[in-house]
C-alpha cells in the first residue's frame, strides 16, 4: 500500500519549552567555557574539537535521577571518546573521501541503532555524529591519537561533573519533575474526559505516556521515605488516568505545584502512614511475592514496585533488533548523501553525512517533518551566521564567546521545535571551523547550504527506499500483549479476594502495554510500504484495556468504589 500523506501544516509550530531547558542550557555553557578559555589562553584553539567531543555530554541525562545519570553521562563520554577514536584512527590511515564517508555512515548508523536501544534521550545520536563525522576529516596522524582522546575524557571528566552539580542542591528534582509531570498530564486527562472533547484520546495518551515516564524515572531511584512518597503520588495519577470520572483535577494540580519547589511533599489522603509502607517495601518476602503487612490500599498498591524492578529490562541485543531497519536507513542514507557531496565537489561532505543522520525518526512521516525542520532552521541559520561573523573575526575571544552564546541559546529553544534550535545550531557549527584559522565565509556558506540540501533529499529518499516491515509486526505483538495483559487483570478481578501483590502487577502490566501499543501504533501509522493494519482492533483493545484498568483502580480502593452492579460491568465488558 502507499504511505501517508506528508504534512506541512504544523511542521514548524512552535510548542511549548521544556520545564528544565535552561538546564541543558547552562549546562552545556559551564562544560564548553572553561576547555575552550583555556585553550583560548594557550593559543591552543585548534585542539578545540576534541574537548568539545567531551564538554557536549554534558547535553545528556538531564531528566533522569542523579543516582541514574552518573552512570548514563559516564556512558556517553566513553561511548563518544570510543566514536571519536575510531574518527581519528580512520583518519590518520587514510585520505580517501569515500572510504571517510563510509566509515562515518557505519558509525552513524551504530550510533543511532545505540542511542535509540537505550532511549538515551535528547540529543541523542546527532551530536555524537557530529563528532565523530567531523573528526573523520581533521588531518591526523597515529601518534596524535592518544592525546586528542585524553583530551576528550578530560572535557568528558569535566562535563560529568557539570551535570552531577545540581543534584548537590536538589538531591531528588529529576523525579520530582517526573512525578509532577505525570499529575499534570493526568489532571488534564480527567478534565478532556469530563468535558468529552475531540481531544480525548491524545490527552489520555499523553497522560498514559507521562505517568510511565514517572515510574520509569522512579524504577532507577534506591528506596528512601521520598521515593515511597513520589511512588504514591504517581499511583495517585495512574488511578486517575483509569477512572478520571473520580478523579480530582484541581488536587493533581495542586500535588504537581508542590513538587515543583523543594518544600516537603505532598502527602494524598488516605496514604500517611509512610512508616508502615516503606517498612513493608524492604521486606524481603515482597521480592519473593508475598503480602506483607496490613489489608490497607495505601500497602497494597506499592506491592507492584518492587515487581518492576526485579523484571528489569530485556537484553540489549534483544532491544536491537527491532532497529536493523533504521539502522540500515542510516547507513544507506548517510554514506549516499556524503558521496553525493563529494561529487559536487564540497569540502566538508560530513556536513551531509549529519544531516542525513539527524532526519531519522520513528517513521517515515515523522522523519519528513524533521527534514523540513533541518531545511528551514539550516537556512535561517546560514543567514544567522552571515549577520554574526564580523562579530566573531574582530578577535579569537569574540568567537569563542559568541560560540558559548549559540551553545546557550540552541538549548534554550530547541525544545520549542527542532527548526528553532537548529538557527543557533547552524552558525555555532560553522564557526567552529574557524577555530583553527579563520575561513572564507562565502564558500562556508555555500557549502552548508549545498549539503543541507543535499543530506536532506538523500536522507529522505533512503528512508523512503528501506521499507520497515517490523513496524506492522511489532504492533501485531503489542496487541497480543494488550489482550493478554487485559484478560489476567479480568480474570484476577473475578475472584473474590484475589491476592494484592497480583492485582497490583496485572494492574501495572496493563497500563504498561497500553503505553506500548499506543506508541507501536503512531510509529506504525506513519510508515511507508506497510500491509493494512487493524485500526479497528486496536481501537477496541484500547478501550476496552481501559476499562479494565479502571475496574482494577476500584477493586483496589484507590478511588471511592460504585456500586456493585457498575463494578461487574466493567469487567464483562
Amino acid at each position: 500500500m502507499s504511505g501517508p500523506r506528508l504534512p506541512l501544516a504544523g511542521v514548524l509550530r512552535l510548542d511549548r519549552p521544556s520545564d528544565i531547558w535552561f538546564k541543558p542550557a547552562l549546562s552545556v555553557v559551564a562544560a564548553v567555557a572553561p576547555p575552550n578559555l583555556l585553550l583560548l589562553a594557550l593559543g591552543r584553539l585548534d585542539l578545540a574539537m576534541y574537548t568539545m567531543a567531551g564538554s557536549l555530554c554534558a547535553l545528556y541525562a538531564h531528566h533522569r535521577p542523579y543516582a541514574a545519570r552518573a552512570g548514563v553521562l559516564a556512558r556517553v563520554v566513553l561511548g563518544m571518546t570510543a566514536g571519536l577514536a575510531v574518527a581519528l584512527v580512520a583518519a590518520s590511515l587514510t585520505t580517501n573521501a569515500v572510504v571517510l564517508v563510509t566509515v562515518g555512515a557505519l558509525l552513524a548508523a551504530a550510533q543511532k541503532a545505540l542511542c535509540d536501544a537505550t532511549r538515551i534521550g535528547p540529543p541523542a545520536n546527532v551530536v555524537l555524529t557530529f563528532i565523530t563525522s567531523a573528526s573523520l576529516f581533521v588531518p591526523q596522524t597515529l601518534g596524535q591519537v592518544p592525546g586528542h582522546l585524553a583530551l576528550a575524557l578530560a572535557a568528558g571528566a569535566w562535563a560529568w561533573i557539570v551535570g552531577m552539580a545540581p543534584g548537590l542542591a536538589r538531591p531528588h528534582g529529576p523525579e520530582r519533575r517526573a512525578t509532577a509531570h505525570a499529575l499534570t498530564l493526568a489532571a488534564g486527562h480527567a478534565e478532556q474526559a469530563r468535558s468529552r472533547t475531540a481531544d480525548g484520546p491524545r490527552a489520555r495518551a499523553a497522560a498514559a505516556a507521562g505517568v510511565h515516564a514517572a515510574r520509569q524515572t522512579l524504577l532507577s531511584v534506591r528506596g528512601d521515605d521520598t521515593r515511597l512518597a513520589l511512588e504514591r503520588l504517581v499511583v495517585r495519577a495512574e488511578a486517575a488516568l483509569a477512572g478520571p470520572a473520580d478523579a480530582d483535577p484541581a488536587r493533581l494540580r495542586a500535588w504537581a505545584r508542590d513538587l515543583r519547589g523543594t518544600g516537603p511533599l505532598p502527602r494524598p489522603d488516605g496514604l500517611a502512614d509512610g512508616d508502615r509502607a516503606a517498612g513493608a517495601l524492604r521486606a524481603g518476602d515482597r521480592a519473593a511475592g508475598h503480602r506483607v503487612g496490613g489489608d490497607r490500599p495505601d500497602d497494597d498498591e506499592l506491592l507492584g514496585a518492587e515487581a518492576d524492578r526485579a523484571a528489569g529490562q530485556p537484553p540489549l541485543w534483544h532491544r536491537l533488533g527491532p532497529l536493523d531497519p533504521v539502522a540500515v536507513r542510516t547507513a544507506l542514507g548517510c554514506a549516499l548523501a556524503g558521496y553525493a557531496s563529494l561529487a559536487l565537489g564540497v569540502g566538508r561532505p560530513y556536513w551531509a553525512v549529519v544531516t542525513a543522520a539527524s532526519l531519522y525518526q520513528a517513521n517515515v512521516t515523522l522523519t519528513w517533518n524533521r527534514a523540513v525542520q533541518r531545511v528551514v532552521g539550516n537556512l535561517a541559520g546560514v543567514l544567522a551566521f552571515a549577520a554574526l561573523v564580523p562579530l566573531a573575526h574582530v578577535h579569537r575571544a569574540a568567537l569563542v564567546l559568541v560560540c558559548l552564546a549559540l551553545n546557550f541559546g540552541a538549548e534554550a529553544l530547541i525544545s520549542r521545535n527542532y527548526w528553532l534550535g537548529s538557527v543557533c545550531v547552524t552558525p555555532m557549527a560553522l564557526l567552529i571551523t574557524e577555530f583553527a584559522q579563520y575561513q572564507d565565509s562565502g564558500r562556508l556558506i555555500t557549502e552548508r547550504v549545498v549539503d543541507t540540501l543535499v543530506g536532506a533529499a538523500v536522507g529522505f529518499v533512503a528512508a523512503v527506499a528501506v521499507t520497515n516491515r517490523r513496524a506492522g509486526d511489532r504492533l501485531g505483538h503489542a496487541l497480543t500483549a494488550v489482550e493478554g495483559a487485559r484478560d489476567r487483570a479480568a480474570h484476577l478481578l473475578t475472584e473474590p479476594r484475589p491476592a494484592p501483590t497480583a492485582l497490583e502487577s496485572a494492574r501495572r502490566g496493563l497500563a504498561a502495554a497500553l503505553v506500548d501499543l499506543r506508541t507501536t501504533a503512531d510509529a506504525a501509522s506513519g510508515e511507508w510500504w506497510q500491509r493494512a493494519l487493524p485500526e479497528e482492533r486496536v481501537v477496541t483493545a484500547e478501550r476496552s484495556a481501559h476499562r479494565t484498568l479502571a475496574a482494577t483502580v476500584r477493586r483496589q480502593g484507590l478511588h471511592p468504589a460504585r456500586n456493585t452492579h457498575a463494578r461487574a460491568e466493567d469487567v464483562r465488558r
